[in-house]
This record gives structure tokens, C-alpha cells and sequence, in this order.
């Protein structure tokens, strides 16, 4: 899933992150790598692998360009995550210590 590897890089993960908070609305191009302090350049390097994943949309408004995360898409990940989910049954997150204290346990 094309999404999933877009998504596992730092900085597009940051990108997609700060899009998800902004809403439909988006953020100018500017204001998203300075609030992540890359380089436009390097912006857009990470913006184009998230808009060919399909998870950012772009829209030019005069001089600028404002992002936006595609909520549709950021919806259809989920399901698709919560449905390959333990082999499609009912799941419970583990707890941090539960499972590994018993197993690592010495007689």
C-alpha cells in the first residue's frame, strides 16, 4: 500500500501530521517547512511522495500553495488497518509488560 510507505519516513509522517491538525483548510506551502525547518526544496521532495500516495491534496490560491490532508483517503487507511487487524478478530492493544515478563521467565 502505497500510503503506508509514504507515511513511513520521518518527515512525511511530521508533514502528514501537521496537515491532519490544520483540517481541510491546510497550511501554505512556507508555513509547513518552517514549522518542520527543512528547505522548500526538501518539502517538496516529501509533499510530491505524499500526493502520489494519494494523501495530500494541493490547491494554488494567487502566489502560493496550500496542502491539505485527504481525509477520504487518511479514512481508507484506517479501515484498512482496523480490518487486517489480528487476522480480522475483535483486537486488544497488549500491554507493555504483560506478554514479555511471561515469556521471558526462567525456571
Amino acid at each position: 500500500m502505497k500510503s503506508l510507505a509514504a507515511l513511513a519516513q520521518d518527515t512525511r509522517l511530521d508533514a502528514f501530521r501537521l496537515l491532519v491538525q490544520a483540517g481541510p483548510e491546510g497550511l501554505a506551502a512556507g508555513e509547513l517547512a518552517a514549522r518542520l525547518d527543512i528547505s522548500p526544496p526538501a518539502l517538496s521532495f516529501h509533499l510530491r511522495g505524499l500526493a502520489h500516495a494519494g494523501l495530500v491534496r494541493a490547491q494554488q490560491d494567487g502566489r502560493f500553495i496550500y496542502y491539505s490532508a485527504d481525509f477520504d483517503a487518511m479514512q481508507s487507511l484506517l479501515g484498512f488497518l482496523t480490518e487486517n487487524c489480528c487476522n480480522g478478530a475483535a483486537c486488544t492493544p497488549a500491554r507493555a509488560t504483560g506478554r514479555r515478563s511471561s515469556a521471558r521467565r526462567t525456571s
